[in-house]
C-alpha cells in the first residue's frame, strides 16, 4: 500500500457527509440550482404525485367508475395540497417507504394512500379513506412516469432553460445594435478578410440562437397513460362502457402534455429525443460564440472588464484577464452536448415492449440541462464584461489595405463589360499586387489610378477605405433578422 493510500486512509471520511459529488451539485449550484424544483429525484415525485391526485380527480370528475364520485371542492383542495406541500418532511417520508417497496413508483402509491386515510383527521365530512383502491388504478408504472417527467421536462425548458436563453439572445442583440457600425477586419481561414463590423458578427449568433429557440419553444411534449402494453386491455375488461382512448386524451391534454395515442409500455420518447437535438444544436452554437469571442480577446478586438468580469486574471501573471467564463461555457457545453446527444440516441429505442435502460438514463436529463444553464450564465457575465476595442481593430484595418483587393477587382470585371478597356485579368492583376505582400494606402491608390478606370468608377474606389468597405453589414446588425 502507497503512502498516498494511507494518508487518505488517515483522512477525514468525506462520504459520510453531504458533500456533493458532482460540480453542479457542488461548485456550480447557485446557477443551476432552479433546475431541482424540476428535474431533481424529489421533483420527480412530486411530479408522480401530482399525477397519481389528478388521475385519481379526473376518475371521480368523469365518473369513470361505480363507487366513485367526484370529491368536494375540500377533498380536491386537501388533495391538490400534497403537491404544493410536498417539502423536506415528505422527501425523507417517500424515502423510508422506498427503502421498503424497492420501487419508486409504488412508494408513490402508498404515500398516497396513507394521506387518504389520513383525511379524515383533516376534514370533517369525507369518503376519502374509502378510494385506497382507485389510487394508481390502471396504471403501470410508466403510465406515472412518462407524465411526471413530460410535466417535468416542459417546466424546466419553459421557466429556466429558455428565459436564460433568451436573455444572452437579448444581449447579443443589444450589442449587435451597438456596434453596428464598429469596421473590423475579418478573418476567413484565420487570415485577413473583407471587413465587417462587429455588431454584424454579433448579430448572425443571435439570429442563429434566436431559430434555436424558436424550435425549442414549440416543443411538443407527448405523454400516454394506456396500461401494461399501450392497449388499455385491462381498462376495457374491468369498465367496457369507458371510451378509454378518448379519456386518456383528455387528461394527458389536462396535465398541459400533447397525447400520444400509439405506444407499447412506454411512451416512445421520440419528443425527447427532439427536444435534447435541438438543445445540442443550440449548444453547438452557443459553443462557436465562446470561442470566437475567445478568439477576440485574444486578437485585442474585445478588451475585458475586470470589475465586470469579478476576477483577478492570472494567478502568477499580473497583466493577464483569463477569458475563463468562456471557456468554462465552452467545456460546460461540450458535457451537456455529449449528454444531449446520448439521451437523444439512447431513449429513441426499447427492447420490444419494454426495458428499463430509459430509468437510468432519463436521470441525468437534470445534469445535461443543467451544464448547458451553467454555459449560459457564463456566457452572459462574459459578454458583460467585454469593451469593444474600436481603434485596436481600426489599427488593423489601417494596416491591412489588400482586403480592398476584391472590391477593385469585381469594379473592374463590371467596368471591362460595360466596354472601359484595359480591364483584362482583373484577378491576376490584382493576386499580382496583394498576394503575400502587405499594402499600404499609397500603394493601392497608386494601382487604381493607374487602371484607366472610368471617372465615376475610379472616385468610389478612390474614396474607399478598410473602415469603409463592409457593405450593409451596419443594417444587417439592426435589421427586421433579428426581431423575428
Amino acid at each position: 500500500m502507497g503512502v498516498m493510500q494511507t494518508l487518505f486512509d488517515d483522512c477525514f471520511d468525506f462520504a459520510k457527509t453531504d458533500i456533493a459529488l458532482g460540480p453542479l451539485d457542488g461548485r456550480y449550484r447557485a446557477q443551476v440550482s432552479a433546475l431541482t424544483n424540476y428535474l431533481s429525484e424529489p421533483a420527480l415525485n412530486r411530479s408522480r404525485l401530482l399525477v397519481e391526485v389528478e388521475w385519481l380527480i379526473f376518475l371521480a370528475e368523469n365518473r369513470v367508475l361505480k363507487g366513485l364520485s367526484p370529491f368536494s371542492e375540500d377533498e380536491k383542495r386537501y388533495l391538490r395540497s400534497l403537491i404544493t406541500t410536498f417539502g423536506e418532511a415528505e422527501v425523507a417520508e417517500l424515502k423510508e417507504i422506498e427503502a421498503e417497496t424497492k420501487h419508486d413508483v409504488k412508494a408513490v402509491e402508498y404515500f398516497l394512500q396513507a394521506r387518504l386515510r389520513g383525511a379524515s383527521e383533516v376534514l370533517d365530512k369525507t369518503s376519502l379513506p374509502n378510494y385506497l383502491a382507485a389510487v394508481h388504478i390502471f396504471c403501470t408504472s410508466e403510465d406515472i412516469n412518462n407524465l411526471a417527467y413530460g410535466i417535468g421536462i416542459k417546466a424546466a425548458v419553459q421557466q429556466v432553460w429558455l428565459p436564460q436563453a433568451r436573455q444572452l439572445v437579448d444581449q447579443l442583440t443589444e450589442l449587435a445594435n451597438q456596434a453596428a457600425t464598429v469596421p473590423m477586419l475579418a478573418h476567413t481561414h484565420g487570415q485577413p478578410a473583407t471587413p465587417v463590423t462587429l455588431g454584424k458578427e454579433m448579430a448572425v449568433f443571435a439570429f442563429r440562437l434566436r431559430r434555436q429557440l424558436s424550435r425549442i419553444e414549440k416543443t411538443d411534449y407527448l405523454g400516454k397513460i394506456n396500461g401494461a402494453t399501450g392497449t388499455w386491455a385491462a381498462h376495457k375488461v374491468a369498465v367496457p362502457g369507458a371510451n378509454w382512448p378518448q379519456l386518456s386524451k383528455s387528461f394527458v391534454e389536462h396535465l398541459g402534455l400533447a397525447w400520444n395515442p400509439l405506444t407499447t409500455q412506454i411512451e416512445s420518447h421520440d419528443w425527447q429525443s427532439e427536444l435534447y437535438s435541438d438543445l445540442a444544436r443550440t449548444n453547438r452554437i452557443l459553443h462557436n460564440l465562446a470561442t470566437d469571442c475567445w478568439s477576440y480577446i485574444s486578437m485585442g478586438y474585445f478588451h475585458q472588464n475586470l470589475a465586470a468580469q469579478g476576477s483577478t486574471g492570472s494567478s502568477t501573471m499580473p497583466h493577464k484577464v483569463n477569458p475563463i467564463r468562456f471557456e468554462n461555457a465552452e467545456a460546460n457545453l461540450e458535457i451537456s452536448c455529449a449528454l444531449l446527444e446520448t439521451l437523444a440516441q439512447t431513449l429513441v429505442t426499447s427492447r420490444l415492449q419494454r426495458d428499463l435502460t430509459d430509468s437510468s438514463t432519463q436521470r441525468n436529463i437534470g445534469v445535461a440541462i443543467g451544464h448547458s444553464l451553467l454555459a449560459l450564465s457564463n456566457l452572459q457575465g462574459g459578454l458583460r464584461g467585454l469593451d469593444v476595442a474600436s481603434q485596436v481593430m481600426a489599427r488593423d484595418l489601417d494596416q491591412n489595405w489588400e482586403v480592398l483587393g476584391e472590391a477593385v477587382q469585381q469594379v473592374m470585371r463590371v467596368e471591362g463589360l460595360a466596354g472601359t478597356p484595359g480591364m483584362d485579368n482583373p484577378y491576376e492583376r490584382l493576386k499580382e499586387l496583394t498576394r503575400d505582400s502587405k499594402v499600404d494606402e499609397a500603394t493601392m491608390k497608386e494601382f487604381l489610378l493607374s487602371l484607366g478606370l472610368s471617372e465615376d468608377a475610379e472616385s468610389r474606389l478612390l474614396a474607399l477605405t478598410p473602415q469603409t468597405y463592409f457593405g450593409y453589414a451596419d443594417e444587417l446588425a439592426t435589421g427586421e433578422a433579428l426581431k423575428n
